[in-house]
């Protein structure tokens, strides 16, 4: 058996567009981080030039790792695509398992910080939550046959390679997956994510129902992980707030600090100090259209988030 010994800088090189595949591939940060080191530990035990080119050869066994991890009938989803939206007013139901939902990643994990930049937008656009959700329609192998020929642009002949088929057969699989999928969102113009990001933690501090409710979507979606409950529009979410707001702010003193996750703008929330929810916004133009809450603060340490962080709000 070969190994690399000193080839650990060079896989290292790797880890982000490695994170990045199998993020789309398996819809969850964790079991993504879980992928990587498996293929890396695989690669410095087992790779040695006769294999051939790197590269590749770390996408195969990426590939056939998330395949072994895909076993067994359950997708991730999200809430919107577990049942219908609920009435204001509903109660929330009972949590449902992790392995359910699609959950977010950090940017820094799977996005370069420089390159093209419309093959940093289509990047950008392929880790959102809504588009991995979409993703965890397709069979595996569709999926993985997707995400290398449209997302990052590998030739049919490389896909074939990696899969051990033809070009014949991966581009009749890419033109299933594309029957199934909306194509690729357009790349958006002009950014105000962190403009926008800032009004909505500033409000969502103060409690500010009326400001909250002015930066969504009529349209807008929000949810709250492990809970398939989920509401749709505005004014659904402003009589969720109001209400929750008679018996005082539910999250007063909480504090945000601000993140990037899944392509998106986010949030950490903390109450009393302590990590609370990751919170995920989705935007179209300058407003919020999809509001994704994870009650779940082991996201906190995937981020690189504290457990604990300063004090109450100041307002």
């Amino acid at each position: 058996m070969t190994g690399l010994g000193a080839g650990a800088d060079e896989l290292e090189r790797y880890r982000g567009e490695l994170t990045g595949f199998c993020y789309r591939m398996l819809g969850s940060g964790f079991e993504a981080e879980d992928a990587v080191q498996e293929t890396l530990v695989r690669a410095w035990r087992r790779y040695d030039a006769g294999r051939g080119p790197l590269r590749p050869w770390l996408f195969r066994v990426a590939a056939n790792v998330c395949f072994d991890m895909l076993r067994g009938p359950q997708r991730r989803a999200r809430a919107m695509d577990l049942g219908p939206a609920a009435v204001p007013g509903a109660p929330l139901g009972e949590p449902l398992p992790d392995r359910v939902w699609v959950q977010p990643v950090p940017d820094g994990r799977v996005l370069a910080s420089a390159g093209d930049p419309a093959e940093a937008a289509v990047a950008r656009e392929t880790v959102r939550l809504a588009f991995v959700a979409a993703l965890q329609l397709l069979p595996p192998r569709q999926r993985a046959v997707l995400i290398l020929r449209d997302v990052l642009a590998w030739s049919a002949a490389e896909v074939a390679a990696l899969l051990g088929t033809s070009a014949a057969s991966v581009n009749s699989a890419l033109q299933r997956a594309r029957s199934r999928l909306p194509a690729l969102p357009p790349a958006p113009g002009e950014d105000v994510d962190e403009r926008l990001l800032a009004r909505y933690v500033e409000a969502f501090e103060r409690y500010d129902v009326d400001a909250l409710v002015a930066l969504l979507r009529e349209d807008a979606t929000l949810s709250m992980p492990p809970f398939a409950w989920w509401l749709s529009g505005r004014e659904a979410v402003r009589a969720v707030l109001t209400a929750a707001a008679a018996s005082g702010p539910p999250c007063g003193g909480s504090r945000a600090v601000p993140a990037r996750a899944s392509g998106s703008p986010a949030f950490a929330q903390y109450r009393d100090g302590t990590a609370f929810a990751l919170v995920v916004l989705e935007t179209a133009g300058d407003a919020v259209a999809h509001v994704t809450t994870y009650l779940d603060p082991r996201l906190f340490r995937l981020f690189g988030l504290p457990d604990e962080f300063g004090g109450p709000a100041p307002y």
